[in-house]
């Protein structure tokens, strides 16, 4: 029997805002990074366009995620304000080119838009993703080259969080999730290696079986609403989503 394999990547930078259920003026930090911002990482890498509904699509049901989140990291908040075109630019679907042609209009039309953000700072992710069915848009192979030369600019949760580090993507095959993870090496910074509360433990996040090798069974199963259903509108599904914590991996610590 063919063992599956596996996509494993690192996901690191000064600042990550991984977005939740945002309502009204406060926009909430998730610990671990949602299905929606890492199939946009991969999208952006493989060239494929926010506006692109089938190619989201093909991406949302092809893969299953799983993440590590290696440290918890500071919190910070961010009282933001940002001048936006009125509404009635949006109903009449004007598409502006750059930000200095949104404010070109006149001052008295803009709106402001107030909001508290928050972002966290110094996290280590390991990332692994693996085919759901039996035909997934792309290969797990050209995802890592996609990654590795992508072909737009990838950033973690939000423009202003930019990576890194590189993702240093692998393709490894094992029985179980624990055993990919094992046969995975990162040749991290060594900054990285210094950052404040990194440990030999580990907090897991994962989709489908709750069966990943590991010991230690799920100690929460919780419903997660971040399943991309259309980019544009900003609609998103829930799925089951396992936690536990473990010990790291000595490839992916």
């Amino acid at each position: 029997m063919t063992m599956p394999e596996y996509l494993v990547f690192r996901l690191y930078g000064p600042m990550v805002s991984w977005g939740g259920i945002a309502v009204g003026e406060y926009r909430p930090a998730e610990r671990s990074p949602s299905k929606s911002a890492v199939l946009g990482i991969v999208a952006a890498a493989l060239g494929i366009r926010r506006d692109d509904t089938a190619g989201q699509a093909c991406l949302r049901d092809g893969y299953l995620m799983a993440s590590i989140t290696h440290t918890r990291g500071t919190l910070l908040r961010d009282y933001h304000t940002t001048q936006v075109a009125p509404e009635i630019a949006k109903k009449r679907h004007w598409r502006f080119f750059t930000r200095r042609e949104e404010m070109s209009i006149p001052r008295d039309d803009l709106s402001t838009i107030l909001s508290t953000r928050e972002y966290l700072c110094d996290v280590i992710y390991t990332i692994c993703l693996r085919e759901a069915g039996a035909n997934p848009p792309y290969t797990l192979a050209e995802i890592a080259e996609g990654l590795r030369h992508p072909v737009f600019a990838l950033y973690l949760g939000r423009k202003s969080c930019p990576l890194a580090l590189p993702l240093q993507p692998q393709v490894v095959k094992g029985a179980n999730l624990r055993e990919a993870l094992e046969k995975v090496t990162f040749h991290d910074d060594i900054y990285l290696r210094q950052v404040p509360g990194r440990t030999e433990t580990g907090i897991l996040c994962w989709e489908g079986s709750e069966e990943n090798g590991f010991a230690t069974g799920a100690e929460y199963t919780v419903p997660r609403r971040d399943v991309p259903l259309d980019t544009m509108k900003r609609l998103f599904a829930e799925r089951d989503e396992h936690e536990a914590r473990i010990e790291i991996p000595a490839g992916v610590r």
